[in-house]
């Protein structure tokens, strides 16, 4: 998987991150200093939460069979500060004809989607550094910095 950030000439810090065929513009709001052109990269962190747990749960009601009709998740996520954590708040909302059974299995089962276990697993970075020519090809070979970030 691979995500690039171009700047948008004549904005602040406004981006568009290109995913596959698809175009995402980010910015900050305008009381970051930004011109609120699209979400910020915390919220994109939020949103990719979301929706990787609804797409997980429904995946998941699809393969038992399970109608959910209506589902929604929501995410509330405060960043890190001076001595404490990273904190998400999740809440699935499941419409009124799940079962509890039904019920308790999913919330399990949200747990389980791909962003949910990266951000409660280690994950390491490897950045780089490249110098582009002016047409915005790598110059030179990057240097790399490796560093693993475990989580408890």
């Amino acid at each position: 998987m691979r995500a690039t950030a171009h700047r948008q000439t004549g904005t602040t810090f406004t981006h568009t991150v290109d995913v596959r065929q698809h175009h995402v513009r980010v910015d900050e709001p305008t009381e970051l200093g930004g011109d609120d052109e699209g979400p910020s990269p915390q919220e994109l962190l939020a949103a990719s939460l979301a929706s990787c747990t609804a797409i997980t749960v429904e995946m998941y009601a699809k393969h038992k069979g399970w109608d959910l009709g209506a589902l929604e998740v929501a995410v509330e996520y405060t960043p890190a500060e001076r001595g404490c954590p990273t904190k998400f708040v999740l809440e699935l909302r499941l419409p009124p004809q799940t079962t509890p059974e039904q019920r308790e299995r999913l919330q399990v089962i949200a747990a389980k989607c791909p962003v949910h276990r990266t951000l409660e697993g280690e994950v390491m970075f490897e950045d780089r550094v490249t110098v582009l020519d002016p047409d915005g090809a790598p110059r030179d070979e990057p240097r790399k910095r490796r560093g693993l970030l475990a989580r408890t």
